[in-house]
């Protein structure tokens, strides 16, 4: 989630400028190029699939198609418009590495990396291929190489804040570091950068300022930095928390009890759902350390099954309003379409997770349509999972954690769906880890997580951080060390700014909160 690939780096502004060249469709072009600029990208791939029919071996509009496609979170079909622009233009070293980028979401590592290294083979001096395989080295655990392939990338585009971003997150500075020289050399001249590069800029030195036991600066560039995205992204506040409030509203114990016993059975589906930062890439790194479990990642599969039976029925409303109108039939079929695809990931596994934290919102419906799907739920400290959050710059998503205010206000709305569900939902059916109790007793807590699932205990649960897997979120560094106690209680560094935040958790957290700010 966090720079698990860089936020738009390999998505040139030349790559969709280039499409202008051609002469017969050059309307058409530039109505798509200006669709996909403004977001619209569901028209944009319309036109360019128009203007591909006109002019099929427009390599540049294949690619351009494929931008679009990925933004769309359909890296499959993105591949093959990639595949495609490179059958006719094979020494483009952007499509070959927003080739890799796409490849990179479905997983296929080897063949992702392999694009990024054709990419600068193709272009020596391509610095957004060098991160981009710096950062899908980091994933892959290949830590040494990840920051030297990072470092060149620093090295031929020294402005670039992006970079210093990403080599903050995967590496610790020290004071004279000669990259923090050259970040505070560019933070002397922030005035002349772009609101994207000093964003970067601010979330590097923030993350530097960290570690280097300078809290007050650090939350001073997370400010800047955090105001600076808000600026970025679009957040429909209102939309966000009305979603939750009308689940509340909707799934009422009688509606969960009238419908129970429609879905797929199954125990494969092993969900964790939560806030960011909360400690599920921790749960799901110990349990795919057992043999039997098959970590998949952050899925957006749930969602989309879901909108998928949806979309079936002409007029539907969006979720959860076109929930009560499901029939029998339709939660079966959306229990069969997850599983279906989830399956299709690792056949034959016997438990495969699926820790999109944001799945909470429909964890009514997990249970509806997968009643044997198990379901964890990763509870942190709520101050110390909204300062994780916010000293957090996510890829995508997450819109709601780059303002204190808003985050308070999220998380307390999360707190409240959550309290419904276990009203509502059969007594146990959601399984609360503590990360608190998880770093106190971690085989503990591991093994009552293993024996819920169905599944006898296997002590490489506890080797977690010897897992060689790929990890794609913002923990992937942490996950990769031994059990710590360093995070628990990280707020109090910054308890003196954080008055946003507390004013906004009290109406949920009441005297706790009043207490931690007596404490801090």
């Amino acid at each position: 989630m966090a720079n698990s690939l860089p936020p738009r780096p390999a998505r040139h502004s030349k790559s969709l400028a280039a499409a202008t060249t051609a002469d017969k469709p050059s309307a058409l072009c530039a109505q798509a190029i200006a669709r996909h600029q403004a977001g619209r990208l569901g028209e944009a791939i319309a036109l360019y699939e128009q203007i591909l029919a006109l002019q099929p071996n427009f390599s540049e509009v294949h690619n351009n198609r494929g931008l679009a496609l990925a933004e769309l979170d359909r890296p499959d079909e993105a591949v093959a418009s990639y595949a495609r622009a490179a059958a006719i233009k094979p020494d483009n070293p952007e499509t070959l590495c927003n080739w890799g980028l796409a490849l990179a979401q479905l997983e296929r590592w080897d063949e992702a990396e392999a694009k990024f290294r054709c990419a600068i083979a193709t272009n020596p001096g391509f610095a957004g291929a060098y991160n981009n395989l710096g950062l899908i080295l980091k994933e892959r655990g290949r830590i040494t190489e990840a920051r030297s392939a990072i470092e060149e990338a620093i090295r031929l585009s020294p402005k670039n804040a992006s970079y210093y971003d990403n080599l903050a997150a995967m590496w610790p500075f020290s004071a004279g570091d000669r990259h923090l020289t050259a970040l505070e050399s560019l933070a002397a001249d922030a005035a002349s950068l772009s609101a994207v590069n000093r964003m970067h800029l601010h979330f590097a030195l923030a993350k530097i300022s960290e570690q280097l036991g300078n809290p007050d600066n650090a939350f001073r560039l997370l400010l800047a930095a955090n105001a600076l995205k808000r600026q970025q992204v679009a957040y429909d506040e209102a939309a966000a928390l009305g979603q939750m409030i009308r689940t509340r509203e909707l799934f009422t114990r009688e509606f969960v009890r009238d419908r129970e016993g429609q879905g797929v059975r199954s125990p494969v589906p092993l969900f964790i759902i939560g806030m960011p930062r909360s400690g599920t890439t921790l749960i799901e790194q110990i349990l795919a350390s057992h043999p039997a479990i098959i970590g998949a990642g952050e899925l957006t599969l749930f969602g989309q099954t879901t909108d998928a039976i949806r979309r079936a029925t002409p007029q539907s409303p969006p979720f959860p309003e076109f929930v009560p109108d499901l029939s029998a039939r339709q939660l079966r079929d959306l229990g069969a379409l997850y599983l279906d695809k989830l399956l299709a990931r690792a056949p034959g596994a016997a438990r495969i997770v699926d820790k999109m934290p944001a799945n909470f919102r429909f964890t009514g419906l997990i249970h509806l349509a997968l009643p044997d799907a198990t379901i964890i739920h990763a509870i942190r400290d709520p101050v110390d999972t909204c300062v994780s959050c916010f000293a957090a710059h996510f890829t995508k998503g997450q819109s709601h954690t780059y303002d204190l205010a808003e985050l308070g206000r999220y998380y307390r709305h999360y707190q409240e769906l959550m309290a419904h569900w276990r009203r509502v939902l059969p007594p146990g059916r959601i399984i609360d880890v503590r990360y608190e109790e998880l770093v106190d007793d971690l085989e503990g807590v591991a093994r009552r997580v293993i024996v819920r699932c169905g599944l006898p205990w296997d002590s490489r649960c506890l080797d977690f951080h010897r897992n060689e897997r790929p990890i794609r979120t913002a923990s992937a560094m942490q996950v990769r060390l031994p059990i710590y106690r360093s995070a628990i209680g990280r707020w109090r560094r910054y308890r003196n700014c954080l008055g946003l935040l507390f004013a906004e958790l009290a109406p949920a957290n009441g005297a706790d909160v009043v207490e931690m700010r007596k404490a801090g």
